[in-house]
């Protein structure tokens, strides 16, 4: 779900000054010619927006929300017997209109 304009804004503001150069300099998932290419769109933002400057929210930054329902994560072991382990949020309760999701419940899972 993407969240609202006013929760990106200040979510940004909070970022250290070098990420919010980064995040103007750095069209996501963009294919660059080579690294330098990169390096010279910071360094030029940074000669635009000094350190301690207000660095103004690109109108193409957001963010989405992501709530997940289960999270595994999985450690790989000698012979396949696997460590997986299975994070999973419990129904909530009833009535609640998913406002507060249940707690987290950890399951072990056969490789």
């Amino acid at each position: 779900m993407k969240v609202s304009r006013e929760e990106s804004e200040a979510y940004f503001r909070s970022r250290p000054w070098s990420s919010r150069i980064g995040a103007w300099a750095s069209h996501q998932s963009s294919v660059l010619p080579d690294r330098s290419a990169l390096e010279d769109r910071f360094a030029e933002l940074a000669h635009r927006w000094p350190e301690g400057s207000d660095v103004p929210v690109p109108d193409f930054w957001g963010g989405l929300r992501v709530v997940p329902d289960s999270v595994e994560f999985w450690q790989g072991r000698p012979d396949r017997l696997h460590d997986r382990l299975r994070f999973s949020r419990e129904l909530a309760p009833v009535g609640d209109p998913g406002e507060h999701p249940g707690a987290w419940v950890l399951e072990r899972l056969a490789p």
